[in-house]
């Protein structure tokens, strides 16, 4: 209805409102209106393509957000900083590294001083990329750090699996008093679980419950802690965190749980966490698969025959592709 005032009232060549179509629709997700409006425009500035990549970001559309972005050089915009945030953090979600480089590069070609919110996107491009070491020597370039800072250090470590590093990091960001939240939380849990420091990330949760860092936790603090006991066999640990927490237990926690089992060849749980599973994700085939599957290492073939019948009348069949539950802690636990 606007885009149609706007074009009655001969408006369609004004950038300026223009651009605030592009972010009206932007801003609601409706990415297909903004490539219109944008595709409508005569004259685009710098302003059209940050809302057209952002918008892309914001939608998870990494791919067309970093198409956007080479678009915008060859059409000869030269990008500002909130262009760039937005392109690393593309990269950061696409793993795109090379175009993260290259953009880095120009930061540097351009004698840009890495403020907080660029240089925190650059760290968190590369530790997302697998490349932390370089995030570490944007960190030190920084004249000004804040708790994002940290925490996409931290959290580029635990993606690299390096532990140790992590946990020292985050020991020495509450040293120098920068603020402890939610995400600096997980990532720590988080690495201490990809590197089996189960007792470094138990003595760290006890002090989240305690109240150290001024609240309490999250189900993805549970989320973690369940993953960091199941990974290291505490089994009988992990299930009665699940127990206890005060939150309904997601697909994520019992897909911890199953791993941890099957790893460590508990049957007896491995049955509840792939029950939990089905009813969970009654359609997901995988599951039913997962299930029939322990019902076999436990020898109870009637079982596994029942759940294969079970996921045949339910119209469900085996994925071709499918090898086991996905097991990380996630953004939706």
């Amino acid at each position: 209805m606007v885009h149609t005032h706007v074009l009655k009232l001969g408006h369609s060549d004004d950038v300026y409102i223009q651009n605030s179509m592009m972010n009206l629709y932007a801003s609601s997700g409706e990415m297909v209106l903004c490539r219109q409006v944008f595709e409508e425009m005569h004259n685009k500035d710098v302003v059209s393509w940050t809302v057209l990549i952002t918008g892309y970001r914001n939608v998870k559309k990494y791919d067309d957000a970093l198409i956007a972005f080479e678009q915008m050089q060859y059409s000869g915009v030269v990008p500002n900083r909130v262009t760039m945030v937005n392109a690393l953090a593309a990269c950061g979600s696409f793993g795109a590294i090379e175009m993260g480089v290259w953009i880095h590069d120009f930061i540097r070609q351009k004698g840009w001083e890495l403020d907080l919110i660029l240089g925190t996107a650059l760290i968190d491009m590369y530790g997302k990329c697998g490349g932390i070491e370089e995030g570490l020597r944007v960190f030190h370039s920084m004249k000004e750090k804040n708790s994002f800072t940290w925490n996409a250090v931290i959290n580029g470590l635990a993606l690299a699996k390096n532990g140790e590093q992590a946990v020292w990091w985050f020991n020495r960001m509450e040293q120098e008093g920068y603020e402890i939240d939610h995400v600096t939380l997980v990532g720590v849990l988080s690495a201490c679980s990809h590197s089996g420091l189960v007792d470094t990330g138990r003595k760290i949760f006890s002090y989240l419950v305690e109240g150290r860092y001024g609240f309490l936790p999250s189900v993805k603090h549970y989320a973690c802690i369940i993953d960091l006991l199941a990974r290291g066999g505490c089994l009988d640990d992990a299930f009665r965190f699940i127990q206890e927490m005060p939150f309904e237990p997601s697909r994520s926690i019992w897909g911890s749980l199953l791993a941890g089992c099957r790893t460590h060849g508990n049957l007896e749980f491995s049955e509840i966490a792939a029950k939990k599973l089905v009813e969970l994700e009654p359609a997901n085939s995988a599951h039913y698969v997962l299930l029939s599957n322990v019902y076999a290492d436990m020898g109870r073939w009637d079982d596994a025959e029942k759940v294969r019948a079970l996921m045949k009348d339910r119209g469900l069949k085996k994925d071709l592709g499918f090898s086991s539950v996905e097991l990380e802690p996630r953004e939706d636990v």
